[in-house]
């Protein structure tokens, strides 16, 4: 038999994951994959952006490790490429190298104010409070009482939850305990989550709508006039019958029929606004937002907001911007700045004059952008997986040294978490949090980290 094709898969979120699977499940081909992360632990955004009040979703992490089991799978985690190892030092050791990093930073809104203390991304906040490493000290100012989330996708909605959720709640959770100890002290009283265009455009679900409506501790308000559709939205509505679509309306409509219960705290669904402006006081904080109401246009067969010249101010002491992620380059990989994806082809990297690199490659956000839910970067990594297969049948990827990165790892004094000590890790994390009655208690100090996954306490 021959030797098998090593692959270099970098990014072990979803899309790492289903790729290593579409590679590892075939039989034609023999492939060994190695899948690095920048950090100790696996997973990327099921750990670090679902929101922990969802836990049923991070099961899709029971497929993952499926896929770790196979033979020909390695996990490289702590290991930071683009930093620690070049791509270039990497390529010497595989025929070829997939890219799978996500999109790890926001898009801008452009409007003055943005840079005010108190005005950060969502994914900031979120992955603060999962626990993320690199956000652990973070600061977010819980004293203000009023808050906007400026979005309707599921991450501003995630975020607008967690806000209005009580401590008790939270607590049944794998919050990061110092995300638990702040929001414990909270004193936001009022969320505001703003929607540029109406309910039958919002991004988010229907049952993600009926569960704010159903919080413990928060009363969801949302103004009948805003939850009506205006003419074009009723008409493409119609028009395209789109069950779940007609149902999310019907719900925010008969939420905007609701009397407040008089709950602790308001969650307030806005649509038709924009934020313009973020406010400042004499200090540099926020102090309010300046909105504008918009009404829908057909652009090119798709509805559209436009603003009008009616305006206002709503007072808040802390803004979460969720207007869409954007990505990263990467360096020593091609990167189209405007898009904020890698250029490519069918998941091939192309080059700046647009050739296919041998045995460079890309899968999920960074390839197509954030778009999706995670079961999306399922048929794109199948995508991708295929066109590396097939260019491997052409003799179309690279020719690597014959030392495995091993060698390389060694040289540089770095010692990768295995999957055998990311286990011993998860067992110590679900060990702690079933002592609180919690799925798990994440570990987020990087020492700690390394130490438990090596069977050290520190």
């Amino acid at each position: 038999m021959s030797e098998p094709i090593r692959i270099a898969i970098v990014g072990a979120g979803p899309a790492g994951f289903f790729l290593a699977e579409k590679l590892l499940g075939q039989t034609e081909t023999p492939v060994a994959v190695d899948l690095f992360d920048r950090l100790p632990t696996p997973y990327g955004l099921v750990r670090f952006g679902v929101a922990p009040d969802h836990e049923k979703i991070k099961s899709v992490t029971r497929s993952f490790d499926r896929t770790a089991a196979r033979p020909g799978f390695r996990f490289l985690g702590a290991v930071d490429i683009g930093a620690a190892l070049s791509v270039d030092e990497l390529r010497r050791h595989y025929h070829a190298l997939c890219f799978a990093t996500g999109a790890q930073t926001d898009r801008r809104l452009g409007i003055p104010g943005e840079d005010l203390a108190g005005s950060h991304p969502a994914t900031e906040f979120v992955a603060w409070y999962n626990g993320h490493p690199d956000f652990r000290d973070h600061q977010f100012d819980l004293s203000a009482e009023r808050v906007a989330v400026i979005g309707v996708g599921n991450v501003a909605v995630d975020v607008a939850r967690i806000l209005c959720r009580t401590p008790e709640e939270l607590a049944r959770t794998d919050l990061a305990d110092h995300a638990l100890e702040a929001l414990r002290e909270s004193r936001v009283r009022e969320v505001h989550l703003l929607g540029r265009r109406g309910p039958a455009q919002a991004a988010f679900t229907t049952p993600e709508v009926k569960e704010l409506g159903e919080l413990e501790g928060a009363d969801l308000i949302i103004s009948p006039e805003e939850a009506a559709l205006d003419p074009l939205s009723q008409a493409a509505l119609d028009a395209e019958g789109d069950k779940n679509t007609v149902r999310k309306v019907e719900v925010i409509q008969q939420a905007a029929g609701r009397e407040p219960a008089g709950k602790p705290k308001r969650l307030f669904l806005r649509f038709l606004v924009s934020p313009t402006e973020i406010l400042g006081d004499d200090q540099g904080r926020v102090r309010g937002l300046r909105l504008v109401r918009n009404q829908l246009v057909d652009r090119n067969g798709s509805l559209s907001a436009r603003a009008t010249e009616v305006t206002e101010e709503i007072p808040v002491g802390l803004v979460f911007r969720s207007v869409g992620y954007r990505g990263v380059a990467l360096p020593g990989v091609p990167f189209d700045e405007k898009s904020g994806t890698v250029p490519n082809a069918s998941g091939r990297v192309l080059d700046p004059a647009g050739a296919p690199i041998p045995g460079c490659y890309v899968a999920g956000w960074i390839k197509r952008g954030p778009s999706g839910v995670i079961g999306t970067n399922k048929p794109d990594a199948g995508e991708t997986a295929a066109a590396l297969l097939e260019d491997a049948a052409a003799g179309r990827l690279h020719a690597p040294g014959a030392d495995p990165c091993d060698v390389l790892l060694a040289a540089k004094g770095i010692e990768p978490i295995s999957w055998e000590e990311w286990l011993k890790l998860q067992q110590h994390e679900n060990e702690r949090g079933q002592a609180d009655g919690r799925p798990r208690t994440k570990v987020i100090d990087l020492a700690e980290a390394r130490a438990s996954a090596r069977g050290a306490r520190l």
